[in-house]
């Protein structure tokens, strides 16, 4: 910090003197810039905390606009016969499943061999392996050995069948093999192409010790027989897995707690912001209570447009109170289920093309064309939303604002700094010649005094 010499002579003009007025000044002219930027700073802030909880409401409402929101589905199941899935858009009904008979897997045995390291062939040759139909050619030489072979079947057909060596008793290994689907069409054989095989563990001595057999059950009441315990062609959508032979019966629903939950929180986000542009346009006499947007047509017209269109929003067909939906006397929005859930009951159709879009069947053998409740919803809040849309562009009027205040800001400093640095050379100049004058005073006041001695 420089130290000033500046009122040294005169004892008047001094750099407090100068602070003083610098800071009346800046109270004046600096001062209320400060207030106004820091006052549209506090609005870009609000701004930005109604354009999340806009865009929330944006997102949510986008997910209900579709009508694959109606299209999901729950399965319940009583027994333990049967497990099943239902896709999305399949068909909604109850049915009853008998399973008589599991799809089981051909396994067969082959003859004993005394180690998994006896070898298999005396010369150099392949053999064919056949299952579901399907031939495997298998290589091998006068060293290859058991396990050598289980390998090779397992490298080459390891997607049809999967072979194992078990050890039935000391000095008793025997190769399994296993089909890796269900049904009758899966015999294994093994024929030796090239006679080199050192005996007939492989090919004669194999033995079926299950029999792949097809699954039989009944739905409601027809016999159906599949190769798989896995049903997926049944009905379209349906994935039916058979566990145990026995009764099930199986109910096919509208997953009603999926359209539940995104209609709650499509409530939740409405009143979110609702209750913040509530806050934001609130008009009182109290400055710490009023809203920051009491005068702004802007966000006030926000306010009201999402409040009509709750009241204007269904086409001329019917209107969302009538789906259960409630706005009470301070805005609070709210969903009765029972009676949301009652109108999926009397008409499911109806209510998805009410939400979601189409032919709104009017019950007198007439239809009438409309966009959806949400696609409604959406496009309201799409226009205030979004790159360029109405709040976009007054948060860009707001920086605008800014920075305009703040080269503002910089221009009378710059002014007020011009003004004090010629204050100072112009004290400094009076400031001297108010010293000179002082000692020229005193310089009077002492010859008048040493004459009036001498007189005396």
């Amino acid at each position: 910090m420089a130290i000033s010499s500046l009122g040294l002579g005169s004892g008047v003009l001094t750099q407090d003197v100068l602070d003083k007025l610098r800071r009346a000044d800046e109270a004046t002219r600096v001062t209320p810039i400060d207030l106004e930027i820091a006052a549209v700073k506090d609005e870009k802030a609000a701004l930005s905390v109604l354009d999340a909880k806009m865009t929330n409401l944006a997102d949510n409402i986008n997910a209900l606009k579709s009508p694959t929101l109606y299209d999901e589905r729950t399965v319940s199941v009583n027994g333990a016969s049967v497990e099943m899935r239902a896709s999305a858009n399949s068909d909604i009904g109850d049915f009853g499943l008998n399973v008589t008979q599991l799809a089981t897997k051909q396994i067969e045995e082959s003859g004993s061999f005394t180690a998994p390291t006896d070898t298999i062939a005396v010369a150099v040759g392949n053999l064919n392996l056949n299952i579901d139909g399907q031939d495997f050619t298998i290589d091998y030489t006068d060293t290859t050995t058991l396990k050598e072979l289980k390998k090779s079947i397992n490298d080459v057909a390891g997607d049809k069948v999967n072979a194992t060596i078990v050890q039935i008793a000391s000095g008793d290994y025997r190769l399994f093999l296993s089909s890796v689907d269900t049904g009758t069409t899966q015999d294994i054989t093994i024929a030796d192409n090239s006679g080199k095989l050192s005996g007939t563990q492989l090919t004669n001595d194999l033995t079926a010790i299950q029999r792949g057999i097809d699954a039989e059950f009944t739905y409601n009441g027809q016999k159906i027989t599949r190769t798989s315990n896995n049903i997926t062609d049944l009905i379209t959508g349906y994935d039916i897995t058979l566990k145990s032979l026995g009764t099930s019966t199986v109910k096919v629903d509208q997953n009603r707690d999926a359209i539940m939950e995104k209609i709650n929180n499509f409530v939740t986000k409405y009143n979110d912001a609702m209750k913040e542009l509530k806050s934001l346009t609130k008009n009182s006499t109290d400055a710490k209570e009023r809203g920051i947007f009491t005068s702004n047509s802007t966000i006030k017209g926000l306010q009201r447009a999402l409040r009509m269109i709750m009241d204007k929003a269904g086409g001329g067909v019917a209107t969302i109170y009538d789906y259960g939906f409630d706005i009470a006397k301070d805005g609070t929005l709210s969903i009765d289920k029972n009676i949301f859930n009652q109108k999926i009951d009397e008409n499911t159709a109806n209510v998805e093309i009410f939400f979601s879009g189409g032919d709104f069947d009017n019950g007198d053998g007439t239809t009438t064309a409309v966009d959806g409740v949400f696609t409604e919803l959406y496009t309201q809040v799409d226009a205030y939303i979004g790159f360029n849309k109405t709040l976009d562009s007054f948060q860009m009027d707001l920086n605008t604002k800014v920075s305009t205040l703040q080269e503002h800001r910089l221009d009378a400093i710059e002014r007020l700094d011009n003004k004090y640095k010629t204050l100072i050379k112009q004290w400094s100049v009076y400031d001297a010649l108010i010293a000179h004058l002082n000692n020229s005073a005193n310089t009077l006041m002492q010859m008048i005094n040493i004459q009036n001695t001498q007189n005396n």
